[in-house]
C-alpha cells in the first residue's frame, strides 16, 4: 500500500511522495528549553518517531533534524512579554546558558527513556545567528520589513495569502484584537529580530546590522531547517499549537524570502488533555515523564498508551489508562519472550500491519492487528520474527527487555506439572484446586497457547 499522510496546509489525506527518489527531509521543532518537558510535549516528539519510523519502514533515507529553542522564544508567542531563557534564569538562579545546557540535556534523558531515534542533526538556535542574520537581510531588501523602537518586524499585510495553513481571518483578528499594537501595523505581525531594553544588559544577546539584540523565534526555525535540508523539502512537523502563530509564521517569510512554504507537507500531533484543559507548563502542575518512572511505571508504558490513541486526536489522560497500558506492554513482552526465534516471517500479517500504518500513521489499528497476531494459531517462532519486523515502528525495543529474573521451587513446578496433567485429562476441578495450591506458595499460572507460565503473584 502506499504511504498516505495529512498535510495540514491542504486539510486531507494524501498521498506521499517524496521529493527526492528514496530520500525524506524531515524537520520537527524541538523544545524550549527554560523548563522540564511535559507529558504532552512527549506526545509529540512520539509521534514525530512513529513517522520517522514509518517513512523507514517504507525503505526510505530520512535526514531527520530537530531544533533546540535556547533564545528567543516569548512568553507570549504574539512576541509579547520577555524571552523564556530570561525568565528561566531569574526563577533559578543559573544562568540563561546553564539552564539552555541543565533542560537540554533532561529532554535528552527523556528522549532516549521513550525510545525515540536519535535525529541526524541537533541544531541550536543560538549557533545559526549568521544564517538568522542573512534571512533577515533579505527579507529587509525585498521590502517585506518595517522597523519599530523594540524591533525588525515582518509585515504580514504584503501577502494576500498569510495565515493559510491556519485559515485566519485576519480582518476579524484586527477588528477583535483587544491589546494594544504599539508600533505593530497589524496585530498578525510578527518580530524578526527584537532589540535590547536601553536600561538593561539580557545574557543572550548579540550584535546585528540593526542593532544588538536577539532573533525572533519564528526567524530560527526557518533558517535551520533551510540551512540543513533546504528551502523546500518533504515533512515538517509540530504540535497542533504551532499552526496557528509559529508555523504560520515561518510559511510568511519563508514563501516572502524563498518563494516556498518551506515543507512540502505540514505534520501536527494533538494535545494530551487532563480533564478538560490541555497540559501546559503555565499552570505549574505538569506531568514529567520522572514522575511516572517515579510511580514505577515504565516510560515505554507511556510510549504504549500513546499507539493507543491516533496522532491526529486528542488524547485523555488517566493513571487507570497509563496502567492499563502498562499492563499491555508486559503481557506483549512476556509473549514474545515466551516464543523460540525464528527468521521466517509471515507475510500476510505484516502487509496488514504496514497497511494501517501506511493510513496515516494508524497505530492504535496497527496495535490490534499485533495482538490479532499474538492470540492467532501462528507459529510461534514465525509469530516472534513477524512482531520483530513490527516492532521496527512501534518502538517498543521488544528485543531489549530483560525478563524478571526469579526462582521457583521445585514443590511448585511438581504441583504445575500435576496441574497440567489434570488439564489434559480435563479434570478441571483438580486443575482449579492445584491452582490454589500453587497461589498458596506465593506463584499464579498464566495459560497460553504453548502451555502455561509460572510467575510470582503480583502485590
Amino acid at each position: 500500500m502506499e504511504l498516505h499522510l495529512y498535510d495540514s496546509w491542504e486539510r486531507r489525506v494524501r498521498r506521499f511522495e517524496s521529493i527526492t527518489a528514496g530520500r525524506v527531509g524531515l524537520y520537527c521543532c524541538g523544545p524550549t528549553v527554560y523548563d522540564y518537558a511535559h507529558i504532552g510535549n512527549l506526545r509529540t516528539y512520539i509521534f514525530e518517531d512513529l513517522l520517522r519510523r514509518t517513512l523507514s519502514f517504507n525503505h526510505y533515507q530520512v535526514q531527520h533534524v530537530v531544533n533546540i529553542t535556547d533564545v528567543g522564544h516569548l512568553v507570549s508567542d504574539a512576541d509579547d512579554g520577555e524571552d523564556k531563557m530570561e525568565k528561566g534564569s531569574r526563577r533559578s538562579g543559573k544562568s540563561a546558558w546553564e539552564i539552555a545546557a541543565f533542560y537540554s540535556a533532561a529532554f535528552m534523558a527523556d528522549f532516549r527513556a521513550l525510545n525515540l531515534l536519535e535525529p541526524a542533526t541537533w541544531c541550536r538556535a543560538t549557533e545559526y545567528l549568521p544564517e538568522q542574520i542573512t534571512f533577515i537581510q533579505k527579507l529587509e531588501e525585498k521590502g517585506y520589513t518595517y522597523r519599530t523602537q523594540d524591533g525588525i518586524y515582518f509585515d504580514t499585510s504584503r501577502q494576500s495569502d498569510y495565515g493559510w495553513l491556519a485559515r485566519l481571518d485576519r480582518t476579524a483578528l484586527q477588528a477583535g484584537a483587544r491589546v494594544a499594537l504599539g508600533e505593530k501595523r497589524s496585530i498578525t505581525d510578527f518580530a524578526l529580530w527584537k532589540f535590547s531594553p536601553a536600561d538593561s544588559r539580557r545574557q543572550m544577546e548579540w550584535n546585528s546590522p540593526w542593532g544588538r539584540g536577539f532573533p525572533g523565534w519564528h526567524i530560527e526555525c526557518s533558517a535551520m531547517s533551510a540551512a540543513h535540508l533546504g528551502t523546500w523539502f518533504d515533512i515538517h512537523c509540530g504540535g497542533e499549537d504551532h499552526i496557528a502563530v509559529h508555523h504560520s509564521n515561518e510559511i510568511a517569510q519563508t514563501e516572502a524570502c524563498h518563494g516556498t512554504r518551506l515543507a512540502n507537507f505540514w505534520m501536527h500531533g494533538y494535545f494530551l488533555q487532563t480533564g478538560s484543559e490541555k497540559m501546559s507548563k503555565s499552570g505549574g502542575d505538569f506531568l514529567r515523564l520522572q514522575t511516572l518512572i517515579d510511580q514505577g511505571i515504565d516510560p515505554l508504558a507511556y510510549r504504549y498508551l500513546c499507539l493507543m490513541a491516533h496522532y491526529r486526536s486528542q488524547l485523555e489522560f488517566s493513571w487507570d489508562g497509563l496502567q492499563a497500558a502498562a499492563t499491555g506492554l508486559q503481557r506483549l513482552r512476556e509473549a514474545y519472550h515466551r516464543w523460540p526465534d525464528g527468521e521466517q516471517i509471515d507475510h500476510t500479517w505484516l502487509t496488514r500491519f504496514r497497511d494501517e500504518i501506511n493510513n496515516d500513521l494508524n497505530l492504535p489499528r496497527a496495535l490490534a492487528i499485533v495482538w490479532e497476531l499474538v492470540r492467532s494459531e501462528t507459529g510461534t517462532a514465525i509469530c516472534k520474527a513477524t512482531l520483530r519486523e513490527m516492532d521496527q515502528v512501534l518502538g517498543l525495543d521488544l528485543d531489549g527487555w530483560i525478563p524478571a529474573s526469579y526462582e521457583i521451587p521445585e514443590v511448585v513446578e511438581a504441583l504445575a506439572r500435576q496441574r497440567q496433567a489434570a488439564r489434559e485429562m480435563r479434570q478441571w476441578q483438580e486443575a482449579d484446586r492445584l491452582r490454589l495450591e500453587i497461589k498458596a506458595h506465593g506463584f499464579m499460572v498464566e495459560d497460553n497457547a504453548s502451555g502455561s507460565t509460572l510467575k510470582p503473584c503480583e502485590n
